[in-house]
């Protein structure tokens, strides 16, 4: 490693150990901040020290009782401040896109530092509007799901399901979803079916875009593991450490589904396209490729959540099944019915960001938004719950992260109208050097 990668490593890990994350567990019920770690390089002493395993059992600052004498020991070992100043320093010598990136990265772990300080009682609040501003690049906002809702309102007509005028919407919905909903049973059956579909259908209509070299990479080497009573509805946890006899990287992942979680098979078509091909595993295994083949650096190997990058991926994801299509529009997907499940997945992404709104920006109970998500954005109770709850309420994602999804959507939708297939989809899959949700727009452009 160089003094720029060594940097990179500390303040990425380190800040993951903070917040009581560990890249090495296997399992989304251990990681947290920190989304992969694929290199062959040596650990940091942010990770390997002693005082990082005390902090990572006790949650971090995460847990639901903080142990401050483990956060302190911990803090006494690592300079967390010095790497973050670090990594500025050095990124300042780089060239203007791959600066500009660790430029936006050290700007987020800025934040992240801010908050944990935050909840340790040794900051001060740290203002809502500079969170979310640091992970999506603009000032918060309100999501606006009257148009999507309507769409849905007029696809469920046409499809026999009677609205109320007195319920609304929502009985419909929920008839819709009990009419097809997916056995998570056979979530490991139905998972790799549906798999093999999106894969065919990307190397139809993504693979060609790309650069040839990206044709032999798996785009999709993942196993689905359902899990009992997770706080999220799904982990797709990058592994990226399994080598062939010659070295070559398997590009493995996992896919850990809550057995709990109440979804029709559309919604569930979405679902994989997002987490799976051609989301976030095709998007993790090409960048693999890309940092070993020496087209992206050593930033590429450790991903992180709660920065702009991750912004631009999560729309990446959510655009996935339109990429996987070849189209632009949820109106031109091939069926209604997976038009109506789009239409609700991308209405639940409009509840993350309207749940951070509501509980950060203005204050509203769990109670409050809970019920604003269900009745405006047509979530089932269980996502209502979840989102207005451990995701909405933590200190950290519901500021930081819950934004990202409608932002980085947003962008990318817009993106792929304003660009042709072949110039956006090998920029945003990193293959023109890595990018985030504000960088995109000086590869493109240039």
């Amino acid at each position: 490693m160089n003094q720029l990668e060594r940097y990179v490593a500390e303040a990425v890990l380190g800040i993951d150990t903070l917040w009581g994350g560990d890249v090495m567990c296997p399992s989304g019920t251990g990681r947290f901040i920190a989304d992969s770690w694929f290199s062959d390089e040596p650990l940091p002493a942010a990770y390997l020290d002693p005082s990082a395993a005390r902090l990572r059992q006790s949650g971090g600052v995460s847990g639901k009782a903080v142990d401050h004498d483990a956060v302190a020991a911990y803090l006494r070992q690592v300079n967390l401040p010095a790497a973050i100043t670090g990594l500025r320093k050095e990124a300042a010598g780089c060239g203007d896109l791959r600066r500009a990136y660790l430029d936006g990265l050290t700007l987020c772990l800025e934040v992240m530092w801010d908050l944990a300080m935050e909840v340790l009682g040794k900051g001060d609040c740290v203002p809502y509007a500079r969170v979310v501003e640091a992970s999506t690049g603009k000032p918060p906002k309100a999501s606006r799901p009257e148009a999507r809702r309507e769409r849905v309102a007029e696809l469920l007509g046409r499809a026999g399901y009677s609205i109320s005028q007195a319920d609304g919407i929502l009985p419909a919905v929920d008839a819709w979803r009990r009419d097809r909903v997916t056995p998570m049973a056979s979530v490991q059956a139905l998972g790799a079916a549906v798999i093999a579909h999106f894969d065919a259908l990307s190397a139809r209509n993504l693979v060609p875009h790309l650069p040839h070299e990206l044709a032999m990479v798996p785009r999709a080497n993942i196993r689905f593991l359902p899990i009992k009573d997770a706080w999220f509805s799904g982990s797709m946890n990058y592994i990226g450490r399994a080598r062939t006899g010659s070295g070559t990287p398997q590009y493995e992942a996992t896919y850990e589904i809550n057995a709990s979680l109440q979804i029709s098979y559309p919604e569930f078509e979405q679902l994989v396209s997002h987490e799976v091909v051609p989301g976030h595993v095709t998007t993790f295994a090409y960048l693999q490729d890309l940092y070993v083949r020496g087209r992206v650096g050593f930033e590429a190997t450790v991903l992180t959540m709660n920065t702009r990058s991750a912004t631009l991926f999560e729309g990446l994801a959510n655009n996935a099944i339109l990429i996987a299509h070849g189209v632009t529009e949820v109106d031109q997907l091939p069926d209604e019915d997976l038009q109506i499940g789009v239409l609700l997945a991308l209405l639940q992404d409009d509840a993350k960001n309207q749940s951070s709104y509501m509980t950060w920006g203005e204050g509203r109970t769990q109670q409050e938004v809970a019920a604003a998500l269900r009745r405006d954005y047509l979530v089932t109770e269980e996502r209502a719950d979840k989102l207005s709850g451990a995701w909405g309420q933590h200190p950290l994602l519901g500021r930081m992260y819950l934004p990202a999804y409608r932002a980085g959507t947003e962008k990318v939708a817009q993106l792929r109208r304003d660009y042709p297939a072949g110039r956006v989809l090998s920029a945003i899959y990193g293959c023109r050097g890595l990018v985030d949700i504000q960088t995109i727009d000086a590869v493109l452009q240039g």
